[in-house]
């Protein structure tokens, strides 16, 4: 990593700073509701003091769920998060995106310990929720580390910076300098794929009198899954087309190829992390650290690529393709993220603290594409080195690294609190350093062999037996060439203050005032006031009213290459295309005016009320709206004949079609959370019941192009397709309801959970709306003694699925053979929609866990 001026600064002061601990104090459950929580800046508020709505969702909580991964543990519990799975999408496979309210997955902030976290790598291109942002890991943190989760469902860009436009998410892990435990969990699909084995390990330990260290350690195998359907096509030339639409086989091959080509469903995931979290007493103050660690291996699958493939399975002089019985490329990913914290709090005797404070995050993928062929290799081999076809088919390389992925975040924090007779004070400064990297891939990852300048080198050669001209780069997931490689970073200057007070004795207002400082874009000033009137000791009615933005991401600005995307053309078939991103600062870009991005600009109010109707019962309705204004979007993959200055930039880039990154679209949401409780005694027990509800709705009101850019002549439903505003508007629930129960009675407990999924409609060559599901999910738990727990469960009991797809399909037909006999009989491989799916089609979830308290 470069040193850069942030981290000489942080090695000076904190050379210069003596080290001490902190007591850590266990604390009880109505305790952990009093600390400070994120939405505001002033310690001892609860949850329910607060303006603005936020869930604490505890540890038991998530560990009830029954999921080993966060991002579904929070999506059991949170019906506004929502984490949607897709399939054939490279990256996105391994790392899917995680939202908040239907917005963006970059319009949530997610935090550790109240510290801004790294976004990941990843920006997620191809066609599924989230096309064109990039999100946070949510899976790197492993659950075991989390004492809870903070969800400020609320706009608070004025309060903590970009990307808080849906609401921010703060990840607090754990702080106990004595318990422990140890957990094993083994589970499978009742297809009997996915199997997973995850073993937790977390440790308090005290050090000394004054300070506390906790480890966590989490392995994680997850299995992949496999939905698809029967490849229902011919795989070899020489298939005629009969008068039923039925296929008529001619190489005899074709009757007994393998028709389960494809693997369609979660990647196979392997995960180790390791948290360490920290706090030492100095002085009047604490010093305290965090680390975090995680590598994640991968392997997903791309499209099947058969005999008759003649660009992507080079067929030779001998007649017959490179591979003979075609071939699925894999997608293997690395993924590892490391982060830390170094900080130092203190308190002093007049109500005021300050907090100094240094982070660090990074965020790397590493692609590897194997069981694959650089198809225009294949044509180097005969034509350059004279190759026979069988010579061709055993050397011919099957594997290389495509490229990696790079992206890190540094901040320094000072912030500083004071409690005054009528009102409490924070002002803050950070400084930050984002830094982002494309790291180029082997040649065989990228290079087109056969072509040099648009030209085709061995045209004529062939003698009419094989190829000639194939497609290049690795198939699957093609590498990036060192022209495409990036190493950039942005400074970013921010200063806020906020201010709380009692205006009478039922009402309290809070304000907020941010100014940020981005290379690039420039400025920004945005606030947010809120209030909260307690009306009476069993209601109170609360709202926000704010600005907001989300600066353009790193990943946005600069990445860059030409892959393979699989699209839906206009006679609604499924076909390969050869599709360039492009950075607004490129040749391309600038070609044809299009400017550099600028920051997404949000509106956001909300009202709720808090109402207790017994002891036992409380309600809370929150009613929001979020207008975002530049919009950040991607374009349509926009190919020749649209403009004559876009068809000159394309034919000098070298790919088929492009997409951009453009400020293009005003969005408007509109949404109401419900959450109610109740505990109560029952049978000689203890139930706790939750009823949590979202409703959202997404507007596109406005799409618009650069003005005096080629493609201000280009009409704007072909810079953004309907498919692009689908995914915006419509590929999320459109609500999400959850009753859950907890039952405690002796040595038993007992968790069942109804999950309700809205309907959401995708855009994929056709239309269609998927109807809404209840998923059930049931945990039961014996305690053998105190220590050591028994735990059996399901998660979707009654094994649901989306409904069956019946758009966007591929792979389809029905093949005959000389007598008429049916080979094969398939609607297509996509039996679920690959395109989006918000509780995956993977069926009902059986595991067993044990667990031991220290």
């Amino acid at each position: 990593m470069k040193k850069s001026t942030i981290s000489m600064a942080v090695a000076t002061m904190f050379g210069i700073l003596p080290v001490s601990q902190l007591t850590a104090q266990e604390q009880g459950a109505e305790q952990v509701e009093k600390i400070a929580i994120v939405g505001s800046r002033v310690s001892g508020r609860s949850a329910e003091e607060l303006p603005v709505p936020v869930d604490i969702l505890d540890a038991e909580a998530l560990q009830n769920t029954g999921q080993t991964e966060v991002g579904r543990m929070l999506q059991a519990v949170a019906p506004s998060f929502n984490f949607s799975s897709s399939s054939i999408s490279d990256g996105t496979d391994a790392l899917r995106p995680a939202t908040l309210r239907g917005l963006g997955p970059d319009q949530t902030l997610v935090l550790i310990n109240g510290k801004r976290r790294h976004q990941a790598s990843l920006i997620h291109i191809n066609t599924s929720v989230g096309r064109g942002t990039a999100g946070t890991d949510m899976n790197a943190i492993p659950a075991a580390a989390i004492k809870r989760i903070e969800v400020l469902r609320d706009g608070a860009a004025a309060q903590y910076g970009s990307d808080a436009i849906a609401g921010v998410i703060n990840l607090v892990l754990k702080d106990s300098a004595e318990q422990g435990s140890a957990g094993l969990s083994y589970g499978e699909y009742s297809e009997g794929d996915g199997e997973t084995i995850n073993l937790d390990l977390n440790k308090g330990l005290a050090l000394g009198d004054d300070g506390y260290l906790n480890l966590t350690f989490n392995y994680r195998d997850r299995g992949h899954t496999n939905r698809a359907g029967l490849h229902g096509s011919c795989q070899f030339p020489g298939c005629t087309t009969l008068a039923d639409g039925t296929l008529l086989a001619g190489d005899p091959r074709e009757l007994t190829a393998p028709r389960d080509t494809f693997r369609i469903g979660d990647a196979d995931s392997r995960q180790i992390a390791l948290t360490l979290n920290t706090g030492y007493q100095l002085g009047e103050g604490e010093l305290y650290a965090f680390l975090t660690y995680s590598t994640r291996d991968n392997e997903s699958a791309a499209f099947f690529r058969h005999n008759a493939n003649a660009d992507g399975n080079t067929p030779l002089q001998d007649g017959d393709a490179t591979i003979q019985m075609g071939f699925l490329p894999k997608i293997n990913s690395q993924i590892d993220d490391l982060s830390y914290n170094l900080g130092y709090k203190v308190d002093f005797s007049n109500q005021a603290s300050l907090d100094l404070s240094y982070t660090w995050g990074e965020n790397r993928i590493d692609y590897e594409t194997s069981d694959s062929i650089n198809a225009s290799y294949a044509n180097t081999l005969r034509y350059e080195q004279g190759m026979s076809a069988e010579e061709i088919r055993s050397s011919i390389p099957r594997e290389a690294d495509a490229y990696g992925l790079e992206l890190s975040l540094q901040t320094l924090n000072l912030d500083y609190t004071k409690e005054f007779d009528d009102f409490s004070l924070a002002l803050g400064a950070e400084v930050r350093e984002d830094g982002y990297k494309i790291l180029p891939g082997e040649e065989y990852a990228y290079r087109d062999y056969d072509t040099v300048n648009g030209v085709s080198i061995y045209s004529g050669l062939s003698g009419g037996l094989g190829s000639e001209d194939a497609s290049g780069g690795i198939q699957g997931f093609p590498g990036i060439a060192p022209a495409s490689s990036v190493d950039e970073t942005r400074n970013v200057m921010s200063f806020y203050v906020d201010v709380e007070t009692d205006l009478s004795e039922n009402l309290r207002v809070t304000g907020a005032l941010r100014y940020d400082d981005y290379d690039g874009f420039g400025h920004t000033t945005n606030y947010k006031l809120a209030a909260n009137w307690f009306v009476t000791d069993n209601l109170s009615l609360r709202g926000a009213v704010s600005s907001g933005f989300r600066a353009p991401s790193m990943q946005q600005l600069y990445f860059n290459n030409i892959g393979t995307q699989f699209v839906v053309n206009s006679q609604g078939v499924l076909v390969s295309q050869e599709v360039g991103t492009f950075r607004n600062d490129s040749n391309l870009a600038q070609a044809i005016g299009i400017p550099e991005l600028t920051e997404e600009k949000s509106q956001n109010w909300s009202v709720g009320a808090i109402v207790k109707l017994f002891d036992e019962i409380s309600v809370t309705l929150d009613y929001y709206a979020i207008d975002i204004d530049d919009r950040i979007v991607i374009s349509n993959r926009l190919g020749k004949g649209l403009s004559s200055t876009l068809d000159a930039a394309l034919d000098a880039s070298g790919a088929g079609a492009g997409q951009f990154f453009l400020n293009g679209a005003d969005t408007e949401t509109r949404g109401l959370d419900i959450v109610s409780t109740w505990n109560t005694d029952l049978a000689g027990g203890d139930l706790d019941l939750t009823l949590a509800a979202n409703f959202t709705d997404t507007d596109v009101v406005r799409l618009f192009t650069p003005q005096g850019s080629g493609l201000e002549t280009v009409s704007v439903e072909q810079v953004f397709s309907e498919q692009d505003i689908s995914i915006i508007e419509e590929w999320q629930p459109d609500s999400r309801i959850s009753l859950s129960g907890l039952y405690r009675q002796d040595n038993w407990d007992m968790t069942l959970a109804f999950n309700r999924y809205g309907e959401y409609t995708v855009t994929d060559g056709g239309t269609q709306t998927y109807g809404a599901e209840v998923l059930t999910d049931v945990r039961l738990r014996y305690h053998l003694s105190d220590d050591f727990s028994i735990s059996l469960g399901a998660n979707n009991l009654f094994d649901v699925t989306p409904d069956e797809n019946q758009i966007g399909n591929s792979r389809g037909g029905t093949i005959v053979d000389g007598q008429g006999n049916v080979v094969v009989s398939s609607p297509g491989i996509f039996k679920y929609s690959r395109r989006s799916a918000p509780f995956g089609f993977n069926g009902a979830y059986y595991y067993l866990g044990l667990e031991y308290r220290m």
